[in-house]
């Protein structure tokens, strides 16, 4: 059974999206005040959405940070189902709109033929990146590794800064960052809400088996620090 060395559980979603704000916003001052600049990796989808907000009002020196994306649907950045819109709308605003932001979707038509591309724009990341926030699917997914892709071992074993994932599951096409990209960082957070996604998370934590729950590779590893950020109304 794996067990979780921080875990900060939230009766308030707002409370929750502010708590990890100013964490994170502290966490990104301190790498620009060591190194110079600071690499914010995010995900998409309606729940990280308060938060963004909260960190977008973080007065912190946002000209020197990198915003990316852990996975990205292989749509352009107008499409309503683009990560990118929505970061953009409600994380490149107020303090943060002076923040450089590196997409994943590239002109190429399929997400094979981008790969390069997009491997080269996020070497412009200092690395390893400073801060990666992930969410969690209810099949135990994160980022784009999902557990019905066909090419999960992959993007759980390789090297490569991103894969190509066609999860049966999803009507889109995504580009990822592997397993190793993902862990190539200083502190990662795991952002959830719901009695769905408590449950979700209890069950990873009761197994091993990662190609069943890909998030068990990132719960059960020791190589980078994971905290976890609960929203759960009370009963």
């Amino acid at each position: 059974m794996m067990k979780l060395t921080v875990e900060k559980r939230f009766d308030d979603r707002a409370e929750l999206a502010k708590s990890l704000a100013r964490k994170v916003a502290s966490l990104l001052q301190e790498a620009i005040d060591t190194r110079g600049k600071a690499s914010l990796v995010v995900s998409g989808g309606r729940t990280p959405l308060a938060f963004f907000q909260a960190l977008s009002r973080q007065p912190i020196s946002w000209s020197k940070v990198l915003v990316t994306l852990a996975d990205e649907r292989w749509v352009d950045a107008d499409d309503p189902a683009s990560n990118e819109a929505l970061v953009r709308q409600n994380l490149m605003q107020g303090w943060a709109a002076s923040a450089r932001f590196v997409g994943l979707k590239t002109p190429h038509a399929t997400v094979e033929a981008g790969l390069e591309l997009a491997t080269d724009w996020l070497g412009a990341l200092p690395t390893p990146l400073d801060v990666v926030i992930l969410g969690m699917g209810n099949d135990g997914h994160t980022a784009s590794l999902f557990p019905d892709c066909p090419n999960l071992k992959q993007g759980l074993e390789t090297g490569d800064v991103l894969i190509a994932a066609h999860p049966a599951s999803q009507p889109l096409p995504r580009i990822s960052m592997s397993l190793s990209t993902l862990l190539n960082s200083r502190q990662i957070y795991l952002h959830l809400e719901g009695k769905d996604k408590a449950d979700t998370l209890a069950k990873a934590l009761a197994g091993n088996d990662v190609t069943a729950m890909p998030i068990r590779a990132v719960l059960g590893q020791k190589q980078t620090p994971v905290d976890v950020y609960l929203y759960q109304e009370e009963a």
